[in-house]
């Protein structure tokens, strides 16, 4: 055991060793920190479906995929006064946006661990699974901030070294625990090839989400089509880089939030407003998911893929009570009107959730209190038929916000000039519910329609 404490700097600079100086600025650096923390979860290890592993982050959570979450064991280093607010021993993070709002009802807990001085406030991240073996941070002077990734087993196991001196110094139950958890992986694969697939990614996130702000609108008379189609595409990597750019730091509110609400002996009011803000941040992040969702779909354009089968009934069921805790907050109604023992569609359940929860949003938006939301699913033939229909108070007249007519701004985006609403295009919702297995149809005087085919698969049947 070493005589002396292992700070977080201790193993930045064990990974900084070999890696060339660079000149970078503080901007620029967090800037690929974030891009670097989306190109491994969602680029590398969500496609991966890894059923376990471990993770270890310095000052705060950097780890944020519910799926990931709800499957890896966490460690986090964090300052004190964070602590002081919370549970000291187990924090939240982000979890699943999916039935539950109930903060408790998360699985995905963490280990927490007091932040020192000494270490500093530079970010790492550690992951560990059989199949991956990765490490990122930021270090170095004012000067010459660099990004750090390392993957070669020689690094990797430096590393866990120095964990292993650090938490037998600091925390002798959870140096056993990091230790039983690595024994339980068994034999590691090594990937110090990962280098090649990681930086190219990055390099490609970085070129998605770093585009011109220059741009200029002109007569449609003097663009031509390839004018027309680098405008529309300058469009779309800027849209791309604002939904990144808005959902990133409201999963980090949300994160301190909820840790936040475990403290006991919060007063209610307190109590009270931290959940009205941690709603709030769940709902804009669901908001600009959905755009995200949209926009990368604008962008590749891929076929229908990930489809399976669907219990379309069950799913709305079960999604009803958030919806009608949303409504309930505006003053309106949710009724639910589901024909019995329907079978299954084909479509991604994961995405159909955000998408319905978006259409619920986007029609309830300007409904007067005393409003009305029904959800009718019905057998149509072949197909199963879901209505959204909004009814107005009997004490407000106005259009229904459906009816109301509505600028589109691009591609992807409409807006609303007398609310000030921004959301999904006609066109776009179109595309990205044909994605999900659906056909939408939406007549001024009916609500939206939307027809998903039935699936003649069976439990067992695979789905390409």
């Amino acid at each position: 055991m070493s005589s002396s404490l292992v700070t977080i700097q201790d193993l930045q600079k064990r990974m900084a060793q070999g890696v060339l100086n660079t000149s970078c600025s503080e901007s620029a650096v967090r800037r690929m920190w974030w891009a670097a923390l989306d190109t491994l979860q969602s680029d590398i290890l969500m496609p991966m479906n890894l059923t376990r592993g471990l993770w270890l982050s310095s000052p705060l959570p950097a780890l944020y995929e519910p799926k990931l979450l709800k499957k890896f064991q966490g460690w986090v280093w964090a300052p004190k006064d964070l602590f002081n607010l919370a549970n000291p021993s187990v924090g939240i993070l982000p979890p699943s946006q999916s039935v539950s709002m109930d903060i408790h009802s998360d699985s995905s807990n963490y280990e927490r661990l007091t932040l020192l001085e000494e270490d500093g406030n530079d970010p790492l991240l550690i992951v560990i699974t059989p199949e991956i073996q990765i490490a990122l941070a930021l270090e170095g002077e004012c000067h010459e901030r660099k990004l750090l990734m390392r993957s070669d087993p020689e690094t990797l196991s430096d590393l866990l070294t120095l964990l292993d001196n650090r938490l037998n110094t600091e925390n002798i139950e959870q140096a056993n625990n990091l230790r039983n958890a690595l024994e339980e992986m068994g034999q590691l694969k090594t990937n110090d090839d990962l280098s090649k697939v990681f930086w190219p990614l990055l390099s490609q996130r970085l070129a998605d989400i770093a585009p011109s702000l220059n741009i200029q609108t002109l007569p449609d008379n003097i663009i031509n089509d390839d004018d027309k189609s680098s405008s529309k595409s300058n469009e779309i990597t800027l849209l791309e880089a604002l939904t990144h750019e808005i959902r990133t730091p409201l999963a980090t509110i949300r994160t301190l939030i909820r840790s936040l609400m475990r403290k006991q002996d919060l007063p209610k009011v307190v109590a009270n407003r931290l959940k009205q803000i941690d709603i709030e941040c769940t709902e804009q992040i669901d908001r600009f998911g959905l755009i995200f969702n949209a926009v990368e779909l604008e962008r590749s354009k891929p076929e229908q893929t990930n489809l399976a089968l669907t219990d379309l009934g069950k799913m709305i069921t079960m999604l009803s009570p958030v919806w009608s805790n949303q409504l309930e907050r505006k003053g309106l109604k949710l009724i639910l009107d589901i024909t019995s023992d329907l079978p299954k569609v084909l479509s991604d359940s994961e995405g159909l959730e955000l998408m319905l929860t978006g259409l619920i949003d986007r029609n309830t938006r300007g409904l007067q209190t005393g409003g009305e939301l029904t959800l009718k699913l019905r057998p149509a033939g072949q197909r199963l038929k879901l209505q959204i229909l909004t009814q107005l108070s009997t004490t407000h007249t106005s259009e229904a916000p459906e009816n109301v007519s509505n600028e589109e701004i691009g591609p992807v985006l409409s807006w609303n000039p007398a609310t000030g609403n921004l959301q999904l295009s006609q066109a776009a919702t179109q595309r990205l519910l044909k994605s999900l297995g659906g056909r939408l149809t939406n007549r001024r005087d009916s609500g939206i329609t939307i027809f998903f085919p039935i699936s003649e698969l069976k439990e067992f049947d695979s789905v390409d």
